[in-house]
């Protein structure tokens, strides 16, 4: 039996810590998928059951369990900014700049209350009270990153008072039921109705759609000072960007290309945006109607496919340097990317995973499909070099010491700031450094999943052994307190302003308090009420700053505060 005592007690044994975090994540997870009042806590029970397992003494080799957490705490950062990248600049736009600047508001009140409390209720002639605000403050704004990066500053000050991770605990069920309950609170209190919020989603996702999705409408040439001209120099003339899929000349089907010229008469199938639509019909033509499946070209029936890039080496060039058109007679009139369609002008970068709408006759889109890839197979096979590229950039980035005055030791984004910054990066502009960023969905997830699973059983199997004690002599009751202090205020003052003063909707109102708070329940919790995506947009527009910000800001409290405290 002495094998069995080895796997279940012996923290030096690898086959010991692979079965206790097992356990643990299992554990966690399960129970996480369980509601009460409509409200589960999800991948945050992980942290409950390992608290449970080192309180009853299973834990590991304190070396291990510090590798381990910090790892998950890469994986996780990493994906979330290599998901976030390509929209984090564009977020900043219109509505967006607003939804941030209320995201930003919320982060300093959340310090403020915080700092609040610490001069109200916290023992300040207590050394450890300042850190142990630090997590609550983590805690009620359940960004698990920030705590990681405060207990990475806490290292760089050899820290060795209690484990910060218990205030997070503390304060995290109430934070996630603070950041459901208080947005239901303003709903009342402001006589919202619904049914009207969801009319209003309903014009302005109708109005947005139809602003950016690519029109189709069919010409007849009519301008005669234009007869002669080609497609090329009527764009240069027009001076706005159309595409001509397909030309009707003298009876005969043509598909057009750059270099083809234009006669008076010609009806011709034009692709545009929608800003465009009436100056083109102005100019060029009136609109007409074309049975285009009457007509063929050289013998072949005109088709339109989808084809997908999965070749990486044309990753990163324009449209118009693949040159589909005057090699393979075919017209691309539209790209869709992540379930967005965009204008195919010439200037557009492509990315690996875009879907090209091509028409032309079947051999030559065939022909189109063999130079661009349209394989599959090769978008399953995740990306690893660039995966470990970036988190070798980001390793190196959240190393830099960066020495402000006032501070006792250099700040550092850390390993969780380095990794988040430079995947935003990689997500956005990773092609132009030959980097191949295309992972699907469900991958991303896992790996995000994965990583804020270890980071969370080893936060409380590092943590279970002193919980208790420091719960009950420690004063969990005013971290617990503090945390909903931390929550409520902020999320209350922040939700009123944006309905009051900025007449959000109030889903976004919702998706812009989950994201603030970094909270992934309350996303939960606000896509439910609503068949809309406008709290899954809101999230996502505020989330890549806000985790910014807490992971920047749970550094700059501990460095600067636990000089000043």
């Amino acid at each position: 039996m002495d094998w069995l005592k080895t796997l279940l007690f012996n923290p030096d044994s690898i086959a010991h810590i692979i079965l206790l975090y097992a356990i643990v994540i299992a554990a966690g997870v399960s129970l996480g998928k369980h509601k009460i009042a409509g409200i589960s806590l999800g991948v945050a029970c992980i942290l409950f059951v390992g608290i449970v397992a080192g309180h009853f003494g299973f834990t590991a080799n304190p070396r291990i369990i510090g590798f381990v957490q910090d790892f998950g705490l890469v994986l996780f950062v990493y994906s979330i900014g290599l998901q976030v990248g390509p929209s984090f600049f564009t977020s900043f736009k219109k509505g967006g700049m607003q939804m941030n600047l209320l995201a930003v508001g919320m982060v300093v009140l959340n310090i403020l209350v915080a700092l609040g409390c610490y001069y109200l209720f916290f023992d300040r002639s207590d050394s450890s009270s300042y850190p142990m605000l630090i997590g609550v403050l983590s805690g009620a704004v359940t960004n698990t990153p920030g705590l990681g990066a405060a207990d990475e500053a806490l290292q760089s000050l050899n820290y060795n008072g209690p484990d910060i991770a218990t205030g997070y605990a503390c304060a995290y069920p109430f934070a996630v039921l603070g950041v459901i309950l208080i947005p239901l609170l303003v709903k009342w209190i402001c006589k919202i109705k619904p049914e009207q919020e969801e009319q209003a989603l309903d014009a302005k996702e109708k109005e947005e759609e139809n602003q950016r999705r690519p029109v189709c409408q069919v010409l007849e040439m009519q301008n005669k000072g234009l007869d002669g001209k080609t497609i090329l120099e009527l764009r240069s003339i027009l001076k706005r960007e159309f595409i001509c899929s397909r030309l009707l000349h003298d009876g005969n089907l043509v598909i057009p290309h750059k270099d083809t010229i234009i006669r008076y008469g010609d009806q011709l199938r034009i692709v545009s945006e929608e800003s465009d639509v009436e100056a083109l019909k102005t100019i060029l033509g009136k609109e007409v109607q074309v049975e285009w499946d009457d007509y063929t070209v050289a013998s072949e029936p005109l088709i339109s496919r989808r084809i997908i890039i999965t070749k990486s080496k044309l990753n990163g060039k324009t449209l118009g340097e693949l040159h589909l058109g005057s090699i393979y007679n075919v017209t691309v009139t539209r790209v869709v990317r992540s379930g967005t369609e965009l204008f195919a002008s010439s200037g557009l970068v492509l990315q690996v995973g875009d879907r090209l709408s091509v028409v032309g006759s079947e051999s030559s889109i065939k022909s189109v499909a063999n130079r661009i890839g349209n394989e599959m197979k090769r978008l399953d096979t995740p990306n690893i070099t660039t995966m470990f590229v970036g988190i070798l950039l980001g390793i190196i980035v959240g190393s830099i010491p960066l020495n402000v005055p006032g501070m006792p030791t250099p700040l550092k984004l850390g390993i969780a700031g380095g990794p988040l910054i430079v995947a935003i990066l990689i997500g956005r502009f990773g092609y132009k450094m030959g980097l191949v960023t295309y992972t699907k969905a469900s991958a991303i997830y896992m790996i995000r999943e994965l990583g804020i699973s270890l980071f969370l059983a080893s936060v409380g199997i590092k943590s279970g052994a002193n919980f208790v004690e420091t719960v009950v002599s420690g004063g969990g009751v005013i971290y617990m307190l503090s945390g909903l202090l931390i929550t409520i205020i902020p999320v209350f003052v922040i939700a009123m302003f944006a309905r009051l003063k900025w007449k959000f909707n109030y889903y976004h109102i919702l998706g812009i308090v989950a994201g603030s708070c970094t909270n992934p329940p309350a996303l939960a919790f606000a896509n439910e009420q609503t068949s809309y995506n406008a709290p899954a947009v809101s999230y996502s527009t505020v989330y890549p700053l806000t985790m910014f910000l807490r992971i920047l800001t749970a550094q700059i409290l501990i460095l600067a505060g636990c000089s000043a405290f």
